[in-house]
């Protein structure tokens, strides 16, 4: 029997920052068996690698081992053939010097379909991440792209004395290495030493930095300033605009670079508000959570429900429409929800909290709870393995009290190890518990924990630099770090 061919999709990774890949490619990485990715993609894109699915590195660092082209395209043709929904991974845009014609080529002649999903370019994307506008009225009117390497790793030849009498702006991708020549054979080729230059290095990322002069002086500078590939070597007036356009100035939180620890399925909205003031942001999940196996007890017998996590009301109600049950179960108890998302979750499902300590933790909730429930029952419905202190403050305060473990918290593996972050944030002991579990030798310069029981485990943990939210919401978690940083 003939094995059905399977799918490949050539994703254009954009620059770098993930809040720069597209909502198609993003689609196609999710769902795929295997991703065949290159070194310059961004860490954010490569977080969103499926857990399940294979990863074949197929990058190079400069001046170092690669697999060579023609064993990339045998390695995606070997997959597809194999039936799977291949993503082939490019920094930047397939087309735009990505070789991504050369992979189609590979496709045809075994017959494979393919799909190509545009990404950002450098060219354009990394000037524009720099305050640099390639076109602009009455400055510049065209530009145009040229590779500074050739497919060997060496200096390509260029026609300087071509590029010279076109005006515009020019873009040297690759360039890093490039930029002495680059700068002295325009001006052999008659352009003026004047003319404003700049280099970009790792453009839209958060180490992204921007070195200004003149073809006459970027050389000098770019060696002064130690510039490191990749970078961008951009020639024309619109160089000059760069400090105006500048729009990153804006942000507070630009140029970190911020690992989100959540669960994959709670860590989008943390990390958009990230993207939202500047950071790049790396959504690396360090647990998950699993449901567990129970039955529905009688709530008749309770005067409280308390609830300490989203993760546990929708675990009860996953677990009451397993047994053919619904809200009506849970009769007359009063509900008590350590904090404001789990009490919107449970109001989302039409119950009202009637109880929410003013500070979002075990501990709290517990003081509260002796307060109200007096000898009225308790039932609490929680993690296998919840916070401690909230169990040992109940039975303190001698508390009647039943647990009610519903899920249990998995540590996750590092799928990528993240190069560069200054920022862990943490929404909970476990997250950090699984932080250090799956990337214990990773050094982070700030832990940012959303409470005091977060903090104390980052303490435990080993992190010299831990801030604290003032109350444990994603808000005050994210003007907290601002602060720091300010």
């Amino acid at each position: 029997m003939t094995q059905a061919k399977g799918h490949v999709a050539l994703i254009g990774a954009g620059p770098g920052d993930a809040g720069l890949f597209t909502l198609r490619g993003r689609e196609l990485l999710e769902a795929a068996d295997c991703v065949v990715y290159d070194r310059l993609v961004g860490d954010g894109v490569l977080a969103m690698m499926p857990p399940s699915a294979e990863k074949i590195n197929v990058g190079k660092t400069g001046g170092g081992l690669s697999v060579p082209q023609r064993e990339i395209e045998e390695i995606i043709v070997r997959e597809a053939k194999r039936g799977r929904r291949v993503a082939r991974l490019k920094g930047g845009d397939p087309f735009m010097f990505g070789r991504g014609g050369e992979e189609i080529e590979a496709l045809n002649r075994e017959g494979i379909p393919f799909e190509v999903v545009p990404g950002v370019t450098s060219a354009l994307g990394g000037p524009a991440c720099a305050g640099i506008p390639v076109t602009h009225r009455g400055i510049a009117r065209s530009v145009h792209v040229i590779t500074a390497h050739t497919k060997e790793g060496t200096i390509a030849p260029v026609d300087y004395e071509a590029l010279a009498k076109l005006g515009g702006t020019l873009v040297f991708l690759m360039g890093a290495s490039a930029v002495t020549e680059i700068c002295a054979e325009l001006q052999r080729a008659g352009m003026d030493g004047g003319t404003p230059a700049a280099a970009v290095e790792n453009a839209s990322t958060a180490a992204q930095r921007l070195i200004q002069g003149t073809l006459g002086t970027l050389s000098a500078r770019c060696a002064e300033e130690k510039l490191r590939s990749p970078a961008l070597i951009i020639v024309g007036e619109v160089t000059a605009l760069a400090e105006g356009f500048a729009w990153k100035r804006f942000l507070p939180l630009s140029g970190r670079k911020v690992i989100v620890t959540r669960p994959r399925e709670r860590a989008g909205k943390l990390a958009a508000m990230l993207r939202a003031r500047g950071a790049e942001v790396v959504e690396l999940p360090c647990i998950s959570t699993r449901r567990i196996e129970a039955e529905p007890p009688d709530f008749s017998k309770y005067g409280w429900l308390g609830f300490t996590s989203m993760t546990g009301v929708e675990a009860l109600f996953e677990l009451l429409a397993e047994k053919g049950r619904d809200v009506r179960s849970l009769g007359a108890a009063k509900i008590a929800a350590i904090g404001p998302a789990t009490a919107r979750a449970l109001k989302e499902r039409g119950l009202i909290t009637d109880y929410m300590p003013e500070v979002y933790d075990g501990l709290h909730l517990a003081r509260g709870l002796a307060e109200l429930a007096k000898a009225a029952p308790v039932l609490m419905l929680r993690a296998k393995e919840g916070s401690p202190e909230l169990t040992a403050e109940l039975a303190a305060l001698k508390i009647n009290f039943t647990e009610l473990p519903l899920y249990e918290t998995i540590y996750e593996q590092a799928e990528i190890i993240p190069q560069g972050a200054d920022t862990a944030v943490f929404t909970s002991a476990s997250t950090v518990r699984g932080f250090k579990a799956a990337m214990p030798e990773l050094e982070i310069e700030r832990a940012c924990c959303i409470g005091e029981q977060t903090a104390a485990e980052a303490r435990r943990a080993g992190f010299k630099r831990i801030i604290t939210a003032q109350r444990a919401t994603l808000e005050s978690l994210i003007n907290t770090l601002e602060e720091d940083i300010r």
